[in-house]
């Protein structure tokens, strides 16, 4: 394997081997074997523009042979920070094809980031689009230049500046076959980001064979075949939208992938109505929205069988209301880029279609529950899961010293999640650093986020901690009331209070808000939100 990378203990892998789960599969041999089953099926809808299977991989032929001709090779890494376009999808597979890998930047990603992500994986070329909104990515990539020695070309989505190059012209341009390029199933095909919310994001390095077994497994429990329509709203560079079922399981069973064309509702329903789409990937402030509007009255939603949901749980009221006002079944997405992915099923009873957070879409992924000493918790009991197994990687890439903290020394991946276990499925109940210590009672935010969300003045509710000199910390509840609703702390309380749940739990201070912070995938951004609290409570201490 790459350099700097962790692979899996000889006798392990060839276990898996053996069980047919790694099977000799590649990226671009996924994209290969759809496009002779299915050459002329739409597998790429972005508005007016359509790309066939075989148009794809066409498409990703001609931009391969540019590259290797450019002087890229196998191993050599790519940085692509591009937004939801047909193009992505030609450079993925372009660079699959040659054994290249593509480093996921996403969007918002600026100076700090892109240098970060350029230096820690010695990138030789970088893929922007001109420009998204009115940032402008190729002057940014300009000023870094002399900060990454390894950074030999600037592909341009656009018009490129000098000494940067255009996609158009490169796919224009011969020789349009290139040389057949060994690519080991084994070898790193995809980096990843970590979460990095306390520092910069480390690289995950994903194997063609277990990223695309990842996306096989995925699309099998989301019910993925050749009659999936697939919405992509969020970002096709994070694992959730790109494998988990995402783009590639989606691109496997034969299906077609629909770009929206925004986060607008209106936008997306639209869409739906159009395309036939049957399954959204979504998340908890997306949904909330929908679920605040009339959309299924305006729009024939018929086609839609599934809504998805990652990135942060979806409340059980929130998942039943779905259901109810859709017509469609809602599965919960939970898992990591580093790996494991725990879905629930589609035919799951009620209970734990509406209250898990899915159990592991493969059999060969082990899956503990530990305690603060890394002993196992008994059935039921909350503790860290940590988990190995096909297509959770061994170790970060290039970083020895996290992979001492990320992982037990059996070779388990710390996710850093307290959850809780019944049988297979698991029920998350936020990070191990996502509670309260309220003078030593610790305060799940989950489970009052879940509490609030059934308000039914409620769209959107978090909890954070905030600073106090007696308790150390108190929580303090931000809330987006519904369009039109006003919402009172008494309110809140006595609603909370009528739940039946321990007083220290209570939130000690609202704050109404017009929207909540979010990331690229829709993730709350509570440090932003306990930064904020913090500050305005010294400000009133202090005026």
């Amino acid at each position: 394997m790459l350099q700097g990378t962790v692979d899996w203990p000889a006798e392990t892998a060839a276990r898996y081997r053996a069980a047919g789960l790694w099977d000799g599969s590649t990226l671009f041999g996924l994209l290969r074997g759809s496009a002779a089953r299915w050459p002329d099926k739409a597998a790429l809808v972005a508005g007016d523009r359509r790309l066939s299977y075989a148009e794809l991989q066409q498409q990703a032929t001609r931009l391969a042979a540019r590259l290797l001709r450019l002087g890229l090779a196998p191993r050599d890494r790519v940085v692509m920070q591009l937004p939801n376009i047909l193009e992505f999808a030609v450079v993925y597979f372009a660079l699959a094809r040659i054994g290249a890998i593509p480093v996921m930047a996403l969007r918002p990603h600026r100076h700090a980031e892109i240098r970060h992500f350029l230096n820690a994986s010695g990138a030789r070329a970088y893929v922007i689009a001109e420009r998204i909104g009115d940032f402008d990515y190729r002057n940014m990539v300009e000023q870094l230049r002399a900060e990454a020695p390894a950074l030999r070309h600037v592909i341009v989505v656009g018009d490129a500046l000098p000494g940067q190059q255009a996609y158009a012209d490169l796919v224009r341009e011969g020789p349009f076959e290139p040389p057949e390029v060994p690519v080991d199933p084994a070898e790193v095909g995809t980096m990843l980001l970590s979460g990095g919310t306390t520092s910069m994001s480390k690289l995950i390095p994903r194997t063609h064979q277990d990223y695309v077994l990842n996306a096989r497994l995925c699309g099998r429990a989301a019910g993925f075949d050749e009659g999936t329509v697939f919405m992509a709203i969020l970002p096709l560079g994070h694992n959730y939208n790109l494998a988990s079922p995402g783009m590639l399981a989606t691109l496997l069973y034969g299906g077609t992938v629909v770009l929206a064309p925004s986060t607008q509702t209106d936008e997306i329903f639209a869409t739906v109505q159009r395309e036939r789409v049957t399954h959204i990937a979504a998340v908890v402030p997306l949904i909330a929205t929908w679920l605040a509007s009339d959309v299924e009255t305006r729009y024939d939603l018929r086609s839609l069988r599934v809504v998805q949901n990652g990135g942060a749980r979806l409340a059980p009221e929130l998942r039943a209301r779905l259901r109810e006002r859709f017509g469609c079944t809602p599965q919960e997405i939970y898992g990591t880029a580093e790996g494991l992915i725990n879905m629930t099923r589609l035919d799951d009873a009620d209970e734990p279609l509406l209250n898990s957070s899915g159990a592991p879409v493969c059999d060969e992924d082990e899956i503990r529950v530990l305690d603060e000493q890394d002993r196992d918790v008994a059935e039921g009991e909350s503790g860290e899961l940590v988990t190995r197994g096909p297509y959770t990687i061994r170790g970060y890439y290039d970083a020895a010293d996290k992979n001492a903290e990320a992982f037990t020394a059996d070779g388990f991946y710390r996710m850093g999640d307290i959850v809780r276990k019944r049988g297979r499925h698991v029920y998350a109940e936020g990070r191990r650093k996502d509670f309260i210590n309220r003078g030593g009672e610790k305060i799940s935010c989950e489970e009052i986020e879940n509490l609030m969300f059934a308000h039914p003045k409620v769209k959107s509710a978090t909890l954070v901690a905030m600073p106090d000199a007696v308790f150390g910390e108190k929580a303090c509840a931000f809330v987006v009331p519904h369009p039109g609703q006003s919402l009172s702390f008494d309110e809140l309380i006595a609603f909370l209070l009528r739940q039946q749940i321990a007083s220290f739990k209570l939130p000690e201070r609202l704050e109404i808000v017009d929207e909540l912070p979010v990331s690229p995938v829709g993730k709350i951004l509570k440090r932003q939100l306990r930064e904020a609290i913090a500050l305005k409570l010294q400000q009133e201490q202090h005026p």
